[in-house]
C-alpha cells in the first residue's frame, strides 16, 4: 500500500505529527524535569535512574523526529518499541503499588500499552514511502 499521495498521506502526516509530536514532547520534558523524574526513577528501584531519565529522553526525542519527518522511521518505530516494553512494566507496575496509586499506575501502564501498539504498527507501515516526509532510510 503507497501513503505517498492523497487522502492516505494527509491521514499519515496528521497521525505522525501526533504520535511523534507528542513523543517529542515527552522526550523533552525529560531534560526539563531531570531531577524530579529520576527522583521518581529511583523510588521505582531504577538503578541509574539520572541516567535512564537522560537515555530515556533521547529516544523519545529521536523516536518522535524520525517519526515526524520520515527519518529511518523502521530504527525510529523500533527504538520507540523498545523503550515501551522495558519502562511499562519498570515504571508503572500497578500490581506492585499500594492501593490508592494502581488506578493511576493502571492507567499509565495502559496508555504505553497503547503507544507499544502505535509503535508496532508504524514499525510495519515504515518499508513504505510516505507523502509529506523525507524517507530518508527507507
Amino acid at each position: 500500500m503507497a501513503f505517498e499521495s492523497g487522502l492516505s498521506a494527509v491521514v499519515l502526516l496528521v497521525g505522525r505529527l501526533l504520535f511523534g509530536g507528542l513523543l517529542v514532547y515527552q522526550g523533552l520534558n525529560h531534560f526539563a524535569a531531570t531531577d524530579t523524574m529520576a527522583g521518581y526513577a529511583e523510588a521505582k528501584g531504577v538503578p541509574a535512574a539520572r541516567f535512564g531519565v537522560v537515555a530515556s529522553g533521547v529516544m523519545l526525542v529521536l523516536g518522535g523526529v524520525g517519526i515526524v519527518l520520515g527519518v529511518y522511521p523502521v530504527i525510529a518505530a523500533g527504538m520507540l518499541a523498545v523503550f515501551f516494553v522495558l519502562v511499562t512494566p519498570f515504571m508503572h507496575d500497578f500490581w506492585a503499588v499500594p492501593e490508592e496509586q494502581q488506578q493511576d499506575e493502571l492507567i499509565h501502564f495502559m496508555k504505553n500499552v497503547e503507544l507499544l501498539g502505535t509503535a508496532l504498527l508504524v514499525f510495519v507501515l515504515a518499508g513504505e514511502p510516505w507523502g509529506y516526509a523525507l524517507n530518508i532510510g527507507l
